[in-house]
């Protein structure tokens, strides 16, 4: 039995997505994942130490201990506000998977 594991830490920015794959002890944290991948180097101006976290979509937090092929995701601020994307679009007679609304027959 290996007293080590392997996870993934991953980060998508605005044209570009980076999967860095990070060996640790057993006990390791989500917040020793980000520190020992050194994505902050791929990404100037992303706060690793603050941006929240997420395992598979999931929020966690930094201290939560890691398993064996964990995917720890570092999440960036939305860009838009989903609700007013949403309500913007319908106003255009469309949704947000870009098909438009059914007309009704005259």
């Amino acid at each position: 039995m290996s007293d080590r594991i392997l996870v993934e830490v991953v980060h998508a920015g605005t044209g570009k997505q980076v999967v860095l794959a990070v060996d640790l002890p057993i006990g390791a944290t989500v917040g020793d994942a980000v520190r020992a991948s050194g994505i902050g180097t791929h990404f100037p101006g992303l706060d690793v130490e603050h941006a929240p976290l997420g395992i598979y979509g999931k929020r966690v937090g930094r201290e939560r201990l890691l398993s064996a092929g964990d995917r720890v995701e570092i999440y960036r601020a939305l860009t838009a506000d989903p609700k007013e994307v949403r309500r913007r679009l319908a106003a255009q007679g469309k949704t947000m998977g870009g098909r438009r609304k059914a007309q009704k027959p005259e």
